[in-house]
C-alpha cells in the first residue's frame, strides 16, 4: 500500500560515508517520528522524496525519474557541513513509498497518477502550515499539482509557480493525469495564479499554448531568447520573475538542463552552471522547491552517475540563498 516513509537517523547515517576530522550534513540534518511533531523542529527545510515514475510513464515517457531521489540524497547528506552550510537547517522527512499500479494501461497508469496527487497534497500542506519549506525531489513532473494544491491550501490562496522547463506541461486536462497536465490542472482548479515559464523550446511548444496565455496569467521567455540575448542569464531570470508575485514557488525541470538524463534528455539547454546562477541571483522568498524528471537510470538502459551531485547542488545553492534572505530581511 502507498504510505510515507519517514525516515530515522539510521536511515540516514546509512547512506553517510563518515571520515575522521569531517562532519558530513547527513550527520546534522534533523530527523521527526511523525509529521505532527514537524512543527515543533527548529529546521526550516524539510526535504521529501517522491521517487515514481508513473506520471511519466502515463504520458507516454521513458521510466527511470523514480530513481533520482536516493541519488541525489546519497550526494547531498555527504556534503561538508561548514560555515556556508551546516545541516541542522534542514530536516530530511522521508520518501513516498508508490506501488506499481495493478493496470499497466495509459488508463491505470493515470488513475495511479491521480492517486499519487491525493498522496502527496496532504503532506506539503502539512509542511507549509507548520512554517517550514519544502524542498521536493521527485519523480515526474505530474507531481507539480499535488504540490500547488498543498501549497494552495495551507496558504488559503492560489500560489503564483515559475517553471524552469523546456516544456509547458499544459496538456488537456481531459486526458487523466500524466505529467504533461499538472499545470493545467492546477490552473483549471484555480490553485496557480501567475505561472511563468523560463526557457520554454520553440520547438515543442503545443499548439494550443498561445490561446491558454490568452485566459490565464501565463508569462514565458523561450530558451531561443535567452540563446539569442547579449545579456548574462542571471541577470535575464532577475528581470523575468521580478513581477511574480509572493506566495510563489520554484520549479525546476532536469530536462532545461542540456546532457541531463531525463525522460525528455536533451542536448540543447541551460548548463547546470546557468540554472545555479539562478537560483543564487535569486530575489524571490520561494515557499517550496520542486526538482523533477531526472533520472540515475533510466528503463532503456542510460545511466547518468552524475545525476545525485548535480541536484545536491541545487538543493544546497537554494538553501543557502534563503537563508541569506533570511538574514537580510529586517
Amino acid at each position: 500500500m502507498d504510505s510515507l516513509k519517514i525516515y530515522t537517523q539510521d536511515d540516514i547515517l546509512a547512506m553517510v560515508k563518515p571520515r575522521n576530522g569531517e562532519e558530513k550534513l547527513g550527520q546534522l540534518v534533523q530527523v521527526v517520528d511523525g509529521l505532527d511533531d514537524l512543527v515543533h523542529s527548529t529546521a526550516r527545510f524539510v526535504i521529501l522524496g517522491i521517487p515514481e515514475d508513473v506520471g511519466v510513464r502515463a504520458n507516454f515517457g521513458i521510466g527511470g525519474t523514480k530513481t533520482a531521489f536516493h541519488a541525489a540524497m546519497k550526494a547531498f547528506l555527504n556534503i561538508q557541513s561548514n560555515t556556508f552550510l551546516k545541516g541542522d537547517e534542514i530536516l530530511l522527512l522521508g520518501h513516498f513509498q508508490i506501488d506499481e499500479p495493478e493496470d499497466m494501461s495509459v488508463k491505470g497508469l493515470r488513475s495511479k497518477t491521480a492517486a499519487i496527487d491525493d498522496l502527496v497534497a496532504p503532506v506539503v500542506q502539512k509542511i507549509i502550515e507548520c512554517g517550514k519549506v519544502p524542498i521536493i525531489i521527485g519523480g515526474g513532473h505530474n507531481n507539480a499539482l499535488p504540490i500547488i494544491s498543498g501549497a494552495s491550501a495551507a496558504m488559503e490562496k492560489p500560489v503564483n509557480v515559475v517553471n524552469i522547463d523546456a516544456h509547458a506541461d499544459l496538456r488537456n486536462v481531459a486526458e487523466g493525469r500524466h505529467s504533461g497536465n499538472g499545470f493545467s490542472n492546477a490552473l483549471a482548479q484555480k490553485k496557480l495564479a501567475q505561472y511563468f515559464l523560463f526557457g520554454l523550446h520553440e520547438n515543442y511548444l503545443h499548439r494550443d499554448v498561445p490561446t491558454q496565455y490568452a485566459t490565464s496569467d501565463i508569462k514565458a521567455i523561450f530558451f531561443e531568447e535567452v540563446l539569442r540575448s547579449r545579456l548574462p542569464v542571471a541577470e535575464i531570470w532577475s528581470e523575468f520573475v521580478k513581477d511574480l508575485a509572493d506566495p510563489c514557488g520554484l520549479e525546476i525541470d532536469l530536462d532545461s538542463i542540456e546532457n541531463c538524463l531525463s525522460s525528455a534528455a536533451t542536448p540543447s539547454g541551460f548548463a547546470l552552471n546557468d540554472i545555479r546562477k539562478m537560483i543564487m541571483a535569486n530575489a524571490k522568498d520561494w515557499r517550496y522547491l520542486h526538482i523533477c524528471e531526472g533520472a540515475a537510470q533510466l528503463a532503456d538502459g542510460r545511466i547518468d552517475l552524475q545525476i545525485g551531485k548535480s541536484i545536491a547542488y541545487l538543493i544546497s545553492d537554494a538553501i543557502k540563498v534563503l537563508l541569506l534572505r533570511s538574514v537580510q530581511q529586517p
